[in-house]
């Protein structure tokens, strides 16, 4: 683990998670280079942010769901060279069913630097503190499409206040949204603004001499 970062669910007490891109459930529709465990990573600003937005979340009956945070920048690299390969529409109506996958770096949902991999940046989701079930957003995780867009029209007007709400929470807590992805919130204040790391999410040795992180 690079210095400065840490897993989330270690220090973020009851977060729920689930790394997309370690798993088959991606629009790449397999793991992807670098999460080799479904963990979540990032920076320990990112972390104490999150903590605050955990927090006010729940004061209002709702937890946070993680879907992804630091990004190793190989993984990136594989998102650049699956946009220019044949299409098998494998993941394609889940997705991306609007667009060509060669048109997702133009349309601003693939980048060939993410915010990601400085280690600042979340994807995640509310679900209800009562029934554990996810608050409906109007579209799911990843999907490529202007109805994922804040402000999209075509969403019920519940979905467009669950949005808002989660936006409310993350920006009080000390993060700018991304208008083409409700889910993406960055960081206002990241420790490293110019650097793309790439280590692997691992359970290495480091892992376990860490030391817990205070705030």
């Amino acid at each position: 683990m690079e210095k400065g970062f840490v897993f989330l669910d270690e220090v973020l007490p009851g977060i729920r998670w689930d790394a997309k891109y370690a798993t088959w459930d991606n629009f790449t529709g397999k793991p992807v280079d670098g999460y080799e465990v479904n963990r979540i990573v990032g920076t320990n600003a990112l972390a104490a942010a999150l903590l605050a937005a955990q927090e006010q979340a729940a004061v209002l009956g709702y937890g946070l769901l993680l879907w992804d945070g630091y990004r190793p920048q190989r993984a990136v690299d594989r998102f650049l060279q699956w946009s220019e390969e044949p299409e098998d529409g494998r993941t394609k109506s889940k997705h991306y069913p609007n667009i060509n996958r060669s048109e997702m770096i133009q349309k601003g949902y693939v980048a060939t630097q993410s915010s990601h991999s400085r280690g600042s940046a979340i994807d995640l989701t509310l679900y209800r503190a009562d029934t554990n079930a996810l608050v409906p957003m109007g579209g799911d995780f990843d999907l490529m499409d202007v109805i994922s867009h804040h402000g999209a029209k075509g969403i019920i007007d519940a979905e467009t206040k669950n949005r808002r709400l989660l936006r409310s929470i993350m920006e009080s807590s000390g993060f700018n949204s991304y208008d083409c992805e409700w889910w993406h919130y960055t960081l206002k204040n990241e420790p490293y603004p110019s650097t793309f790391f790439d280590f692997p999410i691992s359970l290495d040795s480091e892992r376990f001499l860490s030391k817990i992180v205070k705030w």
